[in-house]
Formats: structure tokens, C-alpha cells, sequence
């Protein structure tokens, strides 16, 4: 997993903060950064970003969260 957050860059796409804004997540023990156009990827398809994201794997056909 990539540790994107010490270096304010997008964990997907590597945009920095002086590029877009970003989102600060938190997973696990570690924090990353994502910015708002590969949010949805991280949603919707996140077995694109096993290589990225320690966990991906599992997330893929999670039940959605309820209220």
C-alpha cells in the first residue's frame, strides 16, 4: 500500500494538493488521501485499487452500510 498522506497526493490518480483538493480517509491504522474524481472509484469499483489500498479486496460486493 502506498503511503500517499505524508506527501498530499491523491492514493489513485498521484495529484498533489497543489493540483485538486483532497480528502483525508482513514483506514485501518493509516491515513491516505484521495481527491473528489477518484472518490467514486473508490465506492463503486474498488478492486481497481487492490494494488493500492490494503483491503481493497474485501470491500468488493460488501453489503452497502445501513442507517
Amino acid at each position: 500500500m502506498k503511503s500517499q498522506d505524508a506527501r498530499g497526493q491523491c492514493l489513485n490518480c498521484d495529484r498533489s494538493t497543489q493540483e485538486i483538493p483532497l480528502i483525508e480517509l482513514r483506514y485501518g491504522d493509516g491515513r491516505m488521501m484521495i481527491c473528489p474524481q477518484c472518490l467514486p472509484i473508490l465506492i463503486h469499483q474498488p478492486l481497481r485499487l487492490v494494488e493500492k489500498l490494503a483491503g481493497a479486496a474485501s470491500m468488493d460486493g460488501a453489503p452497502p452500510c445501513e442507517e
